[in-house]
């Protein structure tokens, strides 16, 4: 068969996608109830999902990119040395799901480990999808079936069901890049129980965890020299400002990182520059000089800590690789019961 030009080809593959959850209507309206309802709390917050439109997508992608951001570049070199061990504990014939599948090297080396996979299944939101990567994945790995699945995978009750032509290929979870630091504790094993009712006893897990709690080696992921975090925090602003009707002064705040050491996370923040009030919809809003907007809580797992939220989701350790400083590491976790 002749190759189609690659812009034909990238059109068919986002036309493919399969829709999970809420369509964009919903979406729409649960991004307005987040945005009134977060502004309206003693503690201004809104969820860091809605950092993630089209434009914060872009903005994310060139952020993982910059020498200060280490997840994505360490669990790349981990993955680089464990891949095969992987490989060998899934079988022949794996579907490999990606919760915020990305379709980035990561993928690549994981899918080019696996004996004969059956099927690569990456679910996110819309704005994260790139129908190149996709068509990049399909060519150097024909005919391994993609299926990509447009959902916000933390809000899912149910993982959607996969075609599987291995008929008794394993399944094999991956959540990359520190993701599961999105959910506090409570909610991490919450999400394992989910995933792990979805795919049954034999799946695999291949997880990425922050393992240190050194501000002074994580905040420079967080608001980094070149001003990429401070654009993508900002960019929240601009997506309410179009979307919401609003009239937020990009000037008059500031990006922060902080770590909150009681809770063991990376804080994100909006900070006003001074005492202001902005519209949404219709509504006013208060805000006081140095007053915090928080957009995002990023939860750091050491290996105890995280050994103990994947047992209470009934997770089993089978596989762990540190990387050689301690800040980051790669489990691969088995279904106990």
């Amino acid at each position: 068969m002749s190759a189609a030009p690659a812009a034909t080809l990238a059109s068919e593959s986002m036309h493919a996608l399969v829709h999970c959850g809420e369509t964009p209507a919903d979406d729409s309206a649960q991004f307005a109830d987040d945005v009134l309802e977060g502004l309206s709390r003693p503690r201004k917050a809104i969820p860091s999902r809605w950092l993630y439109d089209a434009r914060g997508a872009q903005l994310f992608d060139r952020i993982t990119r910059l020498e200060s951001h280490t997840p994505t570049r360490t669990e790349t070199w981990i993955l680089e040395r464990s891949a095969s061990q992987i490989a060998a504990a899934a079988g022949p014939r794996a579907t490999l799901i990606e919760l915020g599948g990305r379709a980035n090297r990561n993928t690549h080396i994981l899918l080019a480990a696996l004996d004969r996979p059956a099927a690569y299944v990456p679910i996110n939101t819309a704005a994260h999808f790139d129908a190149q990567r996709l068509e990049t994945l399909r060519a150097r790995f024909a005919p391994l079936t993609i299926a990509p699945m447009i959902a916000d995978f933390s809000r899912l009750t149910s993982l959607p069901p996969t075609a599987d032509p291995a008929a008794g290929g394993r399944h094999i979870v991956y959540l990359p890049g520190s993701a599961i630091g999105d959910f506090t504790p409570h909610e991490a094993v919450a999400l394992l129980q989910r995933i792990g009712c979805s795919v049954g006893r034999d799946a695999l897990l291949v997880i990425g965890t922050d393992t240190t709690h050194d501000p002074a080696l994580l905040l420079p992921t967080y608001d980094d020299g070149e001003g990429a975090s401070a654009a993508f925090n900002k960019n929240l602003l601009v997506r309410i400002n179009r979307e919401l009707d609003g009239n937020f002064d990009l000037a008059a705040f500031d990006h922060r990182a902080r770590f909150n050491v009681a809770s063991q996370c990376v804080e994100m923040q909006l900070v006003s520059r001074c005492e202001q009030k902005v519209q949404v919809l219709g509504q006013s809003f208060h805000f006081e000089p140095d007053e915090p907007l928080q957009t995002a809580s990023d939860y750091k797992y050491g290996y105890f800590k995280f050994h103990s939220v994947a047992r209470h989701a009934l997770w089993a350790h089978r596989q762990f690789w540190p990387d050689a400083h301690a800040r980051f590491a790669l489990h691969v976790l088995e279904r106990a019961s």
